[in-house]
């Protein structure tokens, strides 16, 4: 029987896994090793910034381990979404890393780095073209938009992993990519169905997140056939049962029967979820319907400002039934202290305890709370207004008098001292939309490079 062995070590590069989960996975003989190493899900901040949402020593000591076992296999290692983001800053600090790997422990390979970095003038001639599209909810792009954007990325798909296997790549290192694309390319070049392949990589890039007891942080392994696929945890701990695997296939998604993917989408329609052991499940049925016109999602962001917070805690159950008063209270206090110098600035308070999580949308009306986590937030145009924004309404905040209130020595508690940290520069995604190319890769540009000596 044709079958294709994928050993998923984590779901993200640098979260970590079992060396005992990996050596099960190694001993299954697997054809590839594949990890996903980002996502958009921390936030705007990290593309702009240009830094990691992970730890480079962990990202270390995950990719030692992937690496010395990928070279003494002699099977490819694929990385997608370097350095969390996948811009160009990214993708550098992901590749220093592997060279970093590859002269201490004396490993030859030849490397593909894929660039996934778009400049917005590129974007901007494709606008002009009339190639680009939003997604909901953001509008149409702007050229006025694009100029304020600080970093744009394009979700590549599996097209330009496979143009790197076909040149003798043994490790490739991507920018942002389709989180499924490491795992289903190596697939699609050796002639497995498309929609398996990336049904398969939609099960693969969280890892053992699709078991239970789920995890992020331990290893999976997909076995793709022709008809079918199968995916095991390699804890014995755990197990995947139709159900994890059917709710892990609808993770993230608006449709529960159609994914879009660069050049176009999974069908699940007709797909089924059978147990094929204890801890194993077979599916079958995925297909993938081809668009006409090739997309590409851009992912970019703009900085609007710089931001400051202050952390403390309410005790006070007085205070507590009037939080919301005193809240109101306190923004129009800060608002009057600063009418003369008309600062921009954006103020927010985040009460845990109360409707920290949900905001507005939290059902629960009456708050039981014995104590509130308050997070008092200030953005503006330059860190010292920020600074001072959020200053004016802590101190405001602690001193100020309630009705009911005894205590005149303040109102809130701090668990730090100073009480008050500066952030930094804040972004935000103003950039969400589709890039209709005729070639899948041309957004892609690669570079292969041999990695130490070669016969090392």
């Amino acid at each position: 029987m044709k079958e294709l062995r994928v050993l998923a070590p984590t779901a993200i590069l640098g979260y970590g896994f079992p060396i005992q989960s990996f050596e099960e996975g190694l001993r299954r003989d697997p054809h590839l090793i594949a990890v996903d190493a980002g996502s958009s899900d921390p936030g705007p901040f990290y593309l702009g910034a240009g830094v990691s949402f992970t730890d480079r020593s962990a990202v270390k000591r995950d990719l030692e381990l992937l690496l010395t076992a990928a070279r003494e296999r002699k099977i490819p290692l694929i990385i997608g979404s370097a350095g969390g983001s996948g811009g160009e800053p990214h993708l550098e600090w992901n590749v220093d890393i592997i060279e970093e790997i590859a002269k201490e422990k004396k490993l030859s390979f030849k490397m593909a780095v894929i660039h996934g970095e778009i400049s917005p003038e590129l974007v901007q001639d494709k606008l002009a073209d009339g190639k680009v599209k939003p997604l909901p909810p953001l509008e149409e792009l702007t050229c006025e938009e694009l100029e304020k954007t600080e970093r744009i990325v394009g979700q590549m798909g599996i097209e330009p992993f496979i143009r790197a296997l076909e040149m003798g790549a043994e490790v490739i290192v991507a920018g942002r990519a389709y989180d499924p694309a490491v795992f289903a390319a190596p697939a699609v070049l050796q002639g497995f169905d498309r929609g398996l392949a990336l049904h398969m990589g939609k099960i693969l890039e969280c890892a053992c997140i699709a078991s239970t007891p789920g995890s992020g942080s331990d290893c999976m392994m997909g076995f793709l056939r022709e008809d079918c696929f199968l995916v095991e945890p390699l804890n014995s701990a755990r197990r995947c049962t139709p159900m994890s695997v059917a709710a892990h296939t609808l993770y993230e998604k608006s449709n529960p029967y159609l994914l879009p993917s660069p050049g176009g989408a999974l069908d699940l329609s007709e797909t089924q979820y059978l147990a094929a052991s204890s801890r194993a499940v077979k599916v079958t049925g995925s297909k993938f319907i081809p668009d006409p016109n090739y997309t590409i999602k851009l992912e970019g962001v703009k900085k609007i400002g710089y931001r400051t917070i202050s952390i403390a805690g309410v005790r006070d159950p007085v205070m507590i039934q009037q939080i919301d008063e005193i809240i109101d209270s306190v923004r129009e206090k800060v608002a009057e202290n600063f009418a003369v110098q008309n600062l921009t600035y954006f103020l927010d308070f985040k009460v845990y305890g109360k409707n920290g999580v949900m905001a507005g949308l939290e059902p629960v009306v009456e708050t039981n709370s014995h104590e509130l986590g308050i997070i008092i937030e200030a953005v503006a145009p330059c860190q010292a207004t920020a600074d001072t924004i959020c200053s004016f309404a802590r101190s405001t905040m602690l001193h100020w008098g309630y009705e009911g209130r005894l205590s005149t020595a303040g109102n809130l508690a701090f668990p730090y001292s100073p009480s008050d940290f500066q952030a930094g520069p804040v972004y935000v995604f103003n950039v969400y939309h589709l890039l209709e190319v005729s070639d899948p890769c041309e957004l892609f540009p690669m570079e292969l490079c041999q990695v130490g000596e070669v016969g090392a």
